[in-house]
C-alpha cells in the first residue's frame, strides 16, 4: 500500500520538545521533496519545513531556530524535530512527499499525505 504514516504527536509543555516521523511505504523517497504542514481549525494549512532531496531545507520563518527536518533515505523516513515548542504551535501536523519543490513549498500539493497527528503544547 502506498502511503505516509506519521507518528511522534503529543501533549507537550511550553518550552519542551517533540519529534514527528513520517515513514513511507510502496514507494521510495529517495527522488522526492518531503515537508511538514500544520493546521488550525478555521485556518488555512501552512507549510512548516520542507527539504529537497539533495538534502537542502527552508522553514517558515516561525519555526526558524527551533524546528529541523532531516531524513534518512535508508529507513525511508523523514522527521520534524521541534524543540522550543510554544503554544501557537499547537495544530494537526501532516506529512507530505512530492517531486516538485515548488508544487509542494508554495502550491501545497502532494502525491502523498499523512493522516496527520496532533501536537499541542499546553501546561
Amino acid at each position: 500500500q502506498v502511503q505516509l504514516v506519521e507518528s511522534g504527536g503529543g501533549l507537550v509543555q511550553p518550552g519542551g520538545s517533540l519529534r514527528l516521523s513520517c515513514a513511507a511505504s510502496g514507494f521510495t523517497l529517495d527522488e522526492y521533496v518531503v515537508g511538514w504542514f500544520r493546521q488550525v481549525p478555521g485556518k488555512e494549512r501552512e507549510g512548516v519545513a520542507c527539504m529537497h532531496s539533495v538534502g537542502v531545507a527552508y522553514y517558515a520563518d516561525s519555526v526558524k531556530g527551533r524546528f529541523t527536518i532531516s531524513r534518512d533515505n535508508t529507513k525511508n523516513t523523514f522527521y520534524l524535530q521541534m524543540s522550543g515548542l510554544r503554544p501557537e504551535d499547537t495544530a494537526v501536523y501532516y506529512c507530505a512527499a512530492d517531486p516538485g519543490l515548488l508544487r509542494l513549498w508554495k502550491f501545497r500539493q502532494g502525491d502523498f499525505w499523512g493522516q496527520g497527528t496532533q501536537v499541542t503544547v499546553s501546561y
